[in-house]
């Protein structure tokens, strides 16, 4: 085992079954198969092979079925399993006459990519799910905490009034943006590759752009009407849009992990330690970071540029690379997704109410600005705070403020209009 995405150990945690089968050897194979009847089926169709042939070949494509494992020894000589595949494909035939026309005129990266494209197409699908089911989360918790008050913090210190909910909001930002992006990601991704050898297509002669567009609409990919074999954009920005959803998924994470410290959040069970036994370890959001810093590592070789019209090297990159990230960040959507974070309201209070008052500092220099000069009204906040951290009491005391102008429904601002903003727009992108 060399990837905790196929231990039998580990991928329960990190892994998600459903996405890791369209990444397995008999989905890519499967998806191959897909692609050669349905490039047989436009050929004949217009004409470049016979369509009697271009009819077996098509009804064998969907019928056959052949082991991965046999075609292994062929990976190992020529680097692809595309030559393996069509040669066991043709024996299975059993009818040579037919099996001479397949694979007729295309490259051995037309086929695995379209093929990708196949499989691409259904983790996306699953991928748009877990994103809605994260928002829907999220946009509920919001909208139930945008009134619970908390301490916001900045540079990790305590800051300012805000409210749970504001934070939530800020959480799903994040989420709601790649979700609004997908569907430029998927107009990339989910396209036809039929370029031939060089990107040309010469060999299909002038038939090859109507049979390309003819797979493109069989398969209910797009044809994109550019060679994709050496210029990745799609993959590029299929790479950093994972990447940037994980990293969006590790915001609310990293935050939950700061929370629960001190149990102003639960996440409902927490995994235990070998020698702790007090201990409830937020496993969750744990896991979620994990995931999301090796993404970032993996998206980085799918922006590798490529050499030349085709290249063998930073394409095999890819294959070791788009897998596991697209798994992991199936993985994530659901750990998060299914997350139950439950806020502890006192807890989050008893910051905003502590005695010193040193939470308000801010409020009261721009309260006493009204009849001074605002530097002059900052550096006499500032005095009294070092006075209250050095002898104790409280900052609305030497003040003279009166403690009911600095309740948190008075401080917290716009932080409960966001997180409500935040839900609607959630609901709207959903509905």
């Amino acid at each position: 085992m060399t990837s905790p995405f196929d231990s039998a150990l580990y991928s329960p945690a990190y892994a998600d079954p459903d996405m890791a089968r369209l990444f397995s050897a008999g989905a890519e194979v499967r998806a191959m198969l897909l692609v050669e009847g349905a490039l047989a089926r436009a050929q004949g169709a217009h004409g470049l092979i016979p369509k009697i042939s271009a009819q077996a070949i098509h009804r064998a494509a969907l019928e056959v079925s052949l082991d991965p494992a046999a075609l292994a020894p062929s990976v190992v000589e020529n680097g692809i399993p595309v030559p393996g595949l069509v040669a066991a494909f043709r024996a299975a035939m059993n009818a040579p006459e037919h099996a001479q026309y397949a694979h007729w005129g295309a490259t051995s990266q037309d086929i695995i990519d379209t093929g990708a494209a196949l499989r691409l197409r259904r983790a996306l699908d699953r991928i748009s799910d877990g994103l809605d089911s994260t928002l829907t989360m999220l946009a509920d918790l919001a909208e139930a905490h945008a009134e619970t008050p908390m301490a916001a913090r900045t540079w990790g210190q305590v800051a300012t009034p805000s409210t749970f909910g504001a934070m939530v909001a800020i959480w799903g930002e994040g989420l709601l943006a790649s979700r609004a992006a997908l569907p430029a990601i998927r107009e990339g991704v989910e396209i036809v590759t039929l370029h031939g050898a060089a990107g040309t297509l010469s060999v299909m002669g002038p038939a090859g752009p109507a049979i390309r567009a003819h797979m493109a609409e069989t398969l209910e990919l797009r044809d994109p009407n550019r060679a994709p074999h050496a210029e990745r954009a799609h993959m590029r920005a299929l790479g950093a849009w994972l990447d940037g959803l994980l990293q969006a998924a590790a915001k609310p994470a990293t935050d939950l992990l700061l929370l629960t410290r001190e149990s102003e959040v639960t996440l409902g069970t927490g995994g235990g330690s070998s020698t702790m036994p007090q201990k409830s370890n937020p496993v969750v959001p744990s896991t979620i970071r994990a995931l999301a810093a090796h993404g970032a590592g993996l998206a980085t070789t799918l922006g590798n540029a490529h050499w030349d019209q085709r290249d063998g090297g930073a394409w095999f990159a890819e294959w070791l690379a788009l897998p596991s990230l697209v798994v992991a960040t199936g993985r994530v959507l659901t750990l998060l997704s299914e997350m139950q974070v439950t806020p502890d309201a006192a807890r989050l209070r008893a910051r905003l109410d502590a005695p010193d008052g040193l939470i308000h500092a801010e409020a009261l220099s721009f309260a006493l600005a009204a009849d001074r000069r605002r530097p002059e009204a900052q550096a006499q906040v500032k005095a009294w705070a070092q006075e209250v951290a050095a002898e104790g009491g409280s900052l609305l005391s030497r003040a003279g403020a009166d403690p009911a102008d600095y309740t948190p429904e008075q401080q917290w601002g716009e932080a409960p209009d966001h997180a409500r903003r935040f839900a609607a727009r959630a609901r709207a992108a959903l509905a």
